[in-house]
C-alpha cells in the first residue's frame, strides 16, 4: 500500500514529513502545489492512496489513475474539486478531514466581520493612495449575528462572539442546541441579522442556497461573511446587492473561481474585503490537518493488511 501527497506546499510538506512514524505506509511527497489534474496519474504511478490539497480530480482523470483506491482530501470541500459519487463507482473512496481548522476559520470569519463593520480594508487602501478616508463604522455590540449552518466552525464563531456583546442566532438543516445561541427559522434569521455568516458544506442542496430572493430578504445594510464555499451564494445577486448598498459590506474568503481573477467584478467594489481562501491557514490548523491525513493513511493501510 503506497501513497502520494501530490500537491504539497512547502510548509505542509515539512509538517507531513515530520509527523511520519517508523511503521507508517510509504507516502511520497511531491513538493509542488502548482500542478494540473492531467499530471496526477503520472505522479501517482500506481499508488493506491492519493493525498490531495486543492488540485481538481475530475472523474475522467481518476479513471487513468491505475490502482487508485483512496482519496484523502485535505478538508471537507471535496465536491469543489471532484465528484465523490462518480469516484465511488470506480471503486475509489473519498476520505474527508473535519474539525482540523474550526478555530482558525472561525477567527477569520470574525476578523472579516470586524473589518467589514469598521471599513478597515477601505481605509487602508485609501491611506496608501494618499487619501484620508474617514467614515462611520457599524458598532457591533448589541447587534445580531446570524449563522447559516451550525457545525464545528459556527460553534467556534458563537463561542467567541458571545463574549463580545452580540446576540447570536442560527439556522441549521437539522436540530441543534448550543448555550447562548437561539435557533430560528431561516426567514427570521435573514430579517433580524445585522451580520450573516455562512457555514454550509457545499453539496447539491446548498449550491446556490443564498439566492437573490434570500439576499433581498436580508436586513438592508447587512454585512455578509462567507468562509464556506463561493458556490453557496448567487454571486451575481450578491454583487448587485453590494452595488445597491442592500449589502453594506461583504467579507469573502471563498469564490466561484479561485484564484480570483484580477479583473473580477468583486475586485472593483469598494465595499468588499477579500482574502485568498486562507481562513484555515494557521500553523496549529496545519499540524492538525497533517496529523489527520496520516491517521487516514494508517487506517487504510491497516484495513488492507
Amino acid at each position: 500500500m503506497r501513497g502520494v501527497f501530490v500537491d504539497a506546499n512547502g510548509s505542509l510538506a515539512d509538517i507531513f514529513e515530520r509527523q511520519q512514524k517508523p511503521n507508517d505506509p510509504p507516502v511520497r511527497i511531491n513538493r509542488n502545489a502548482d500542478i494540473t489534474a492531467d499530471q496526477v496519474p503520472a505522479l501517482l504511478d500506481g499508488a493506491e492512496i492519493i493525498i490531495i490539497d486543492h488540485t481538481p480530480l475530475p472523474t475522467d482523470v481518476a479513471r487513468r489513475c491505475i490502482g487508485l483506491k483512496h482519496v484523502v482530501f485535505l478538508g471537507t470541500g471535496a465536491r469543489s474539486y471532484m465528484n465523490p459519487e462518480e469516484l465511488a463507482e470506480l471503486g475509489i473512496e473519498v476520505h474527508l478531514i473535519k474539525g482540523y481548522g474550526d478555530t482558525a476559520v472561525a477567527e477569520c470569519a470574525i476578523a472579516l466581520m470586524w473589518s467589514a463593520a469598521r471599513g478597515i480594508s477601505a481605509m487602508d487602501r485609501e491611506m496608501r493612495a494618499g487619501n484620508w478616508l474617514r467614515e462611520d463604522g457599524m458598532q457591533l455590540t448589541g447587534k445580531t449575528l446570524g449563522l447559516i449552518g451550525f457545525g464545528g466552525i459556527a460553534a467556534e464563531v458563537a463561542r467567541i462572539v458571545l463574549g463580545s456583546g452580540m446576540r447570536v442566532i442560527a439556522w441549521n438543516r437539522s436540530p441543534k442546541k448550543y448555550p447562548g445561541v437561539e435557533f430560528v427559522d431561516l426567514e427570521t434569521l435573514l430579517a433580524q441579522s445585522h451580520v450573516v455568516s455562512l457555514h454550509l458544506l457545499l453539496n447539491d442542496e446548498t449550491r446556490g442556497f443564498i439566492t437573490r430572493d434570500r439576499i433581498a430578504a436580508m436586513r438592508p445594510g447587512v454585512i455578509l461573511v462567507n468562509t464556506a464555499r463561493g458556490a453557496v451564494v448567487d454571486e451575481t445577486a450578491m454583487i448587485d446587492a453590494l452595488k445597491s448598498g442592500h449589502i453594506r459590506h461583504a467579507g469573502l474568503d471563498v469564490y466561484n473561481i479561485e484564484p480570483l481573477p484580477a479583473d473580477h467584478a468583486l475586485t472593483k467594489l469598494p465595499n468588499v474585503t477579500l482574502s485568498a481562501h486562507s481562513a484555515f491557514r494557521t500553523p496549529e490548523a496545519s499540524e492538525n490537518l497533517m496529523g489527520a491525513a496520516w491517521e487516514h493513511c494508517r487506517r487504510i493501510a491497516e484495513g488492507d493488511e
